[in-house]
C-alpha cells in the first residue's frame, strides 16, 4: 500500500497538532472564566493532598484511558491557577497508574467522539445567551478538541506501519542485551512521542508481539519506552503556558525518566520475575498457539499489560514519598524575581474558622480589602515600568479579580438572620467598600494598560508622569503609607495639577504629539478621574458607620455569650444526681 506522505501523514499530523493546542487554549480559558473559587474548593477536596491526588489521577485516567489527556488537563488546570504544583505532581503519578488499567484494550475511540462533542458544545457556545453556559461549553469544547487532535495525529502517524522500512526495523529489534534494550526503549519513546499516546503504542506492540513480529521480551521493552515517550505531549502542551504549568509537565517528564532509569538496570531480573508470575496468567508467553495454521502468541499482550502496570505502580510507590522534594526542586527551575511577587489571587487573611465570630471576621475582611487595594496600587508601578512590578497587567488584574470575588463571597457569608441591625449595616458597608475597591482596581488597570501599550513623545510623557503622580498622591487619602511621602514643606506648597489642567495641556500639544497619542492621554485622564472619584467614595464609605464601636460591642456580646455557656456547663457538671 502506497502512502502519500503529504496527505496521509503531514496534513493530519500538523492539523491535529494545531487542533490539540487550540483545544488546550479553549479549555484553559473556559476554566478561568468559570467560578474559579468553587472549582478550586472542589479540587482541593478531590486532590488536596498527595494521596488524594494519586487516587484522583488513577480513577479519572482509568475511566478516560489516556494519561496523555489527563496530564494535559492537569497542565491546563495548573495554568488556570485552579490546581497547585504539589497536588498536580501527585495527580500525574496517579495518571500513570490509571492508564495501565486498560492496557489490555487499545485506547478508547474518543477521537471521533471528540469531534462530535466539540461540534455540539460549539453550537451551545454560539447560541447560548448565558455567560456561565458559554464558559462551560468553551471548556468542554476545548477538552473534546484535545481528544480529536490526538486522534488526528495518531491516525496520520499510524500510516508509518504501512511503510516497509519501518516494519523491517521493528522486526530486527531484539532486547537481548543492555545496549539493544536501550535502543528498543528509545525507539518506542520516539514512536510514542509522535503518536502522543502510550496506550496506542502499547496496543500496537501487543499486536506485533501477538503476531510474532516482536518476541515477548522485546515487546515488554517497548512498553517501557512508551511510558517514557508519552511525556512529550505534556511538554508540548505547556510550551505557551505559565511557568507552573511548565513545571507540572517537567514533573511528568522527570517522574517517568527516573522510573525508566531505575528499571532498565533491573530489566532482565524483572523479566524473570514476570516469567515466573505468568504461570498464574496462562503460562509462558514465548510458547506459540496455532490458529488457522499460523503461529500466534496470545499471552504476549498479557505479559506487556502486566509489566506496564507493575512498572507504573512500582514507580509511584518508589517516588511518592518525594513529592515534596519534586515540588521544591521544580519550583526553582526557571524562577525569576517576578515570581517572588505576592500572589494576590489567593486570600491571605480570610479564614472560614473565623466566620462564626463577627468580631474576628470583620477585621479579617478589612485586612483583605486593604490587601486588594495594595494590589490595585501596583498598577502604578506597572505603568512606570518598575522592576519589582508584575510584567503583565492582564494577569495581575485577573489575580485581583479572583481576590475581589473571594472577599465579596466571604463577607456576604457573614450575614446571619440573628445579627443586630448595626452589624448587618457594617457588613453592607464592607461589601460596598469591596465593590468600590474592585472598580478602582479596574480603573487603575486601564491606566497601566494604556501607558504600557503606547509610546509617548517627551512632551506627552511629561503629562503622563504628572497624571500618575497626581493619582499616586490621591491614593494616600485611603492608603497613608502608599508611595513617596510629600516633602516637608509649608501647607499649600505641594500641589498637583487638576485633571482639567492636564487635559488642556494635552490639547495644546499640537504638532508635538500625534492624534492617537493625544487620544490615549485623554482616555488615560478619564480613567484617572474615575479612580479619584472612587477613592473619595471608598473614604466616605469607611466613615459611614462607626466600625470600631460596632466591633467593640460585638466582642462584648461574644464574651458574655461564651461566659454564659461556660457557666451553664459548670452548673450542669455540679448538679445533684437523683437517688436511685
Amino acid at each position: 500500500m502506497d502512502v502519500d506522505i503529504f496527505k496521509d501523514i503531514l496534513v493530519p499530523v500538523i492539523g491535529g497538532l494545531g487542533i490539540f493546542m487550540l483545544g488546550l487554549e479553549f479549555m484553559s480559558n473556559g476554566i478561568q472564566a468559570l467560578s474559579v473559587n468553587k472549582m478550586r474548593a472542589f479540587l482541593a477536596k478531590a486532590a488536596g493532598t498527595p494521596i488524594k491526588g494519586v487516587l484522583a489521577g488513577t480513577a479519572i485516567t482509568g475511566v478516560i484511558q489516556s494519561s496523555t489527556a489527563m496530564t494535559v488537563m492537569v497542565v491546563g488546570l495548573v495554568n488556570a491557577g485552579v490546581v497547585g504544583l504539589r497536588p498536580a505532581i501527585s495527580v500525574i503519578m496517579g495518571a500513570n497508574i490509571g492508564t495501565t488499567l486498560g492496557n489490555g484494550l487499545i485506547a478508547l475511540p474518543l477521537g471521533p467522539l471528540g469531534l462530535i462533542f466539540a461540534g455540539a458544545f460549539s453550537l451551545l457556545y454560539c447560541f447560548s445567551k448565558s455567560e456561565k453556559v458559554r464558559n462551560i461549553a468553551l471548556a468542554c469544547m476545548g477538552f473534546a478538541l484535545i481528544f480529536y487532535g490526538l486522534n488526528l495525529m495518531t491516525g496520520g502517524l499510524r500510516q508509518l506501519r504501512n511503510m516497509p522500512e519501518v516494519m523491517d526495523l521493528l522486526s530486527t529489534l531484539q532486547a537481548d542485551s543492555y545496549f539493544n534494550l536501550l535502543k528498543c526503549v528509545l525507539i518506542a519513546a520516539g514512536v510514542t512521542a509522535m503518536i502522543h499516546s502510550s496506550s496506542a503504542t502499547i496496543g500496537i506492540v501487543m499486536g506485533l508481539g501477538a503476531a510474532g513480529i516482536l518476541d515477548w521480551q522485546t515487546a515488554v521493552a517497548f512498553s517501557l519506552g512508551a511510558d517514557l515517550g508519552t511525556t512529550i505531549t505534556s511538554w508540548i502542551a505547556s510550551l505557551n503556558l505559565s511557568k507552573n504549568a511548565k513545571r507540572a509537565a517537567y514533573a511528568h517528564i522527570t517522574f517517568n525518566i527516573i522510573g525508566v532509569c531505575i528499571t532498565v538496570p533491573l530489566f532482565f531480573v524483572s523479566i524473570e520475575i514476570l516469567k515466573w508470575g505468568m504461570q498464574w496468567f496462562g503460562g509462558d508467553p514465548a510458547i506459540p498457539v496455532m490458529v488457522d495454521g499460523k503461529e500466534t502468541f496470545p499471552l504476549v499482550p498479557v505479559a506487556v499489560g502486566l509489566y506496564s502496570t507493575f512498572f507504573n505502580v512500582f514507580n509511584t510507590a518508589l517516588l511518592f514519598p518525594f513529592v515534596g522534594v519534586f515540588e521544591r526542586v521544580l519550583s526553582r527551575i526557571g524562577r525569576t524575581d517576578a515570581e517572588d511577587i505576592e500572589d494576590y489571587s489567593t486570600p491571605k487573611f480570610l479564614n472560614s474558622k473565623l466566620a462564626s465570630d463577627f468580631a474576628l471576621a470583620v477585621p479579617a475582611v478589612q485586612k483583605e480589602t486593604a490587601r486588594h487595594l495594595q494590589a490595585g496600587a501596583m498598577f502604578l508601578d506597572i505603568a512606570r515600568g518598575a522592576k519589582t512590578a508584575p510584567s503583565d497587567p492582564g494577569e495581575h488584574y485577573l489575580a485581583t479579580d479572583i481576590l475581589s470575588r473571594d472577599i465579596r463571597a466571604y463577607t456576604a457569608s457573614l450575614m446571619k438572620e440573628d445579627l443586630p441591625y448595626e452589624q448587618l449595616d457594617l457588613i453592607a458597608s464592607l461589601i460596598e467598600e469591596a465593590d468600590f475597591t474592585a472598580a478602582l482596581t479596574e480603573s487603575m488597570h486601564q491606566v497601566a494598560r494604556r501607558v504600557k501599550r503606547e509610546k509617548f513623545s517627551d512632551p506627552a510623557r511629561a503629562i503622563v508622569e504628572a497624571a500618575l503622580d497626581k493619582l499616586d498622591a490621591s491614593l494616600r487619602e485611603i492608603m497613608p503609607d502608599h508611595g513617596i511621602t510629600d516633602p516637608a514643606m509649608p501647607a499649600g506648597h505641594v500641589s498637583y495639577p487638576e485633571v482639567e489642567e492636564l487635559r488642556a495641556r494635552t490639547l495644546a500639544l499640537g504638532p508635538n504629539a500625534g492624534a492617537e497619542e493625544r487620544g490615549t492621554i485623554l482616555a488615560l485622564l478619564g480613567s484617572i478621574e474615575r479612580a479619584e472619584i472612587l477613592i473619595h467614595r471608598i473614604d466616605a464609605e469607611c466613615q459611614s458607620v462607626n466600625r470600631q464601636s460596632i466591633l467593640a460591642r460585638a466582642a462584648q456580646r461574644h464574651d458574655r455569650s461564651r461566659s454564659v455557656s461556660e457557666s451553664d456547663m459548670s452548673q450542669g457538671d455540679l448538679s445533684p444526681v437523683p437517688a436511685e
